[in-house]
C-alpha cells in the first residue's frame, strides 16, 4: 500500500514536485506462467508387489503421459536425498492449464502407488527496479498527475511493451540442464530488519548488485524467479537448472556475501534432483522390469 504522499505544490519547479510525489514504494513486475512444483513420493514396496503385468502396464501409461507433458513446458526429475522421489515442473499460461496437469496426473493408475510430499505455486516474474524509477521519472517529466488515469495509463502502455520484449522470459520452456535445484526464499520482515521498510531507491541498488551476481554464471546455471505473494507460503521460488550441479553451491554461497541476501534474506527447504527423461521413467518405476 503507498505511503502517505505530502501535497503537491505548484511552484516553478512543477516536474521536480511531481517527481517526489510519485517516488516509487513498490517495484513494477512483470508476470508470465505459472509454475507447479510437484514433489511426490513414490511406494516402491506396493508397487513391486504387482505382478509384471501390472507393473509393465503402469510404469508404460506413466511414461507415455510424460512423454506428452515434455512437449507442454513440464519436466520430471529424480529427487535425490529423503524429501521426496520424483519432482514435476511444469510452466503454463493459467491456473486452468495448472490445475488440468495436475488431475490429469492424479488420474494415472501410478497415483494408486504415490503421494505428494509438498508443492509449490507461484508465477513467472521480473521485477523492474530500474525500469519503475525510470517510468515514473518519465511521467512526471510529462507533468502528469501521480495515479491519475492518463499516469496509470502510461504507466500500462510501458509495461505492455516490456511484456512483449521480454516475452521468452516470462513464458520459459523448461531449460535443458541435467540438474535442477529449488528452493523457496522471503524478505526479512523482523524487528531489527524489515526489507519492506526500506527506501525504494536502496532497495533498487542492491537489488542491481545482487543481480550482478547472477550474471557472472550465464551460460552456466539458468535462473527461472517465480513470485508467490498470495500463491503459497514464501514470497518468491527460485529455479536453477545447470548441468554442472556444483554451480548450485558456488552461485548460492557467492550471493551469501551480498547484502541483499547477507541481510535481509530467508530461505526454505532445498530441493535438487537429476533430469529424468520419459524415456527414462519406465525404468526407474520398474527397474526389474
Amino acid at each position: 500500500m503507498r505511503s502517505a504522499r505530502r501535497p503537491l505544490r505548484y511552484t516553478g519547479n512543477m516536474v521536480v514536485e511531481k517527481a517526489a510525489e510519485a517516488a516509487p514504494v513498490v517495484p513494477l513486475t512483470l508476470e508470465g506462467s505459472f509454475v507447479l512444483h510437484q514433489m511426490m513420493r513414490f511406494r516402491r514396496a506396493a508397487f513391486g508387489a504387482l505382478d509384471r503385468e501390472n507393473r509393465a502396464a503402469i510404469a508404460s501409461e506413466a511414461a507415455a503421459a510424460a512423454g506428452l507433458l515434455e512437449q507442454q513446458s513440464s519436466a520430471l526429475f529424480a529427487m535425490l536425498g529423503h524429501k521426496a522421489d520424483l519432482l514435476w515442473v511444469h510452466y503454463r499460461p493459467n491456473l486452468e492449464e495448472i490445475h488440468q496437469v495436475q488431475m490429469g496426473l492424479a488420474g494415472l493408475r501410478l497415483a494408486e502407488y504415490s503421494e505428494p510430499a509438498t508443492s509449490y505455486l507461484s508465477v513467472v516474474e521480473l521485477g523492474l527496479y530500474d525500469s519503475t524509477a525510470r517510468i515514473y521519472r518519465s511521467l512526471a517529466e510529462r507533468n502528469l498527475e501521480p495515479d491519475s488515469d492518463l499516469w496509470r495509463q502510461g504507466v500500462e502502455e510501458e509495461l505492455t511493451r516490456q511484456r512483449k520484449a521480454m516475452e521468452p522470459r516470462l513464458y520459459p520452456a523448461v531449460p535443458p540442464g541435467r540438474y535442477l535445484c529449488f528452493y523457496p526464499m522471503d524478505r526479512k520482515r523482523g524487528e531489527s530488519r524489515n526489507w519492506y521498510q526500506v527506501p525504494f531507491a536502496e532497495r533498487a541498488r542492491m537489488m542491481h548488485e545482487h543481480g550482478m551476481i547472477g550474471r557472472k554464471y550465464a551460460g552456466v546455471v539458468r535462473q527461472i524467479i517465480s513470485g508467490s505473494i498470495g500463491f503459497d507460503d514464501w514470497e518468491w521460488g527460485v529455479d536453477l537448472f545447470s548441468d554442472d550441479p556444483l554451480a548450485f553451491k558456488r552461485l548460492i554461497y557467492e550471493m551469501r556475501f551480498d547484502e541483499v541476501s547477507a541481510v535481509y534474506a530467508l530461505f526454505g527447504t532445498f530441493y535438487v534432483g537429476i533430469r529424468l527423461p520419459a524415456a527414462g521413467l519406465a525404468a526407474f518405476l520398474n527397474p526389474s522390469g
